[in-house]
């Protein structure tokens, strides 16, 4: 058993430090099911579809999705540029994984609210 648990004390090879974590900010999550959904969305229409992200944060979590080559950026040259996003293919991998967890917690929701609400007494 100890030796199973070795694997989350190595910080450059832990799955979920070096992959996972990446998910655990408040908005990459939103950004991949909002994507998913559309075969393409630009800057603007994503701002408005999430609502209460402010355009540097959009900015961050794309460049951060981008990164890890879960969503493509293309710009059309031209004037003013279009800039459009798009999930991968890893992206879109991705994905079935979400609807399952994004599934489990609406299936779970009102249980946690309820329970959230009698923790704090």
């Amino acid at each position: 058993m100890e030796n199973n648990l070795n694997k989350y004390s190595d910080v450059k090879n832990c799955p979920i430090r070096t992959v996972l974590d990446r998910f655990g900010d408040k908005w990459s999550v939103l950004v991949l099911l909002i994507l998913g959904e559309v075969e393409k969305m630009r800057f603007n229409e994503l701002l408005r579809t999430m609502g209460d992200i402010s355009q540097k944060m959009l900015t961050v979590t794309l460049r951060t999705l981008e990164a890890d080559d879960l969503v493509k950026r293309t710009i059309y040259p031209e004037v003013p540029p279009r800039v459009e996003y798009e999930t991968t293919e890893r992206g879109k991998s991705l994905l079935k994984h979400i609807h399952g967890l994004a599934g489990w917690a609406e299936e779970n929701k009102l249980a946690i609210l309820e329970s959230r609400n009698k923790f704090k007494g």
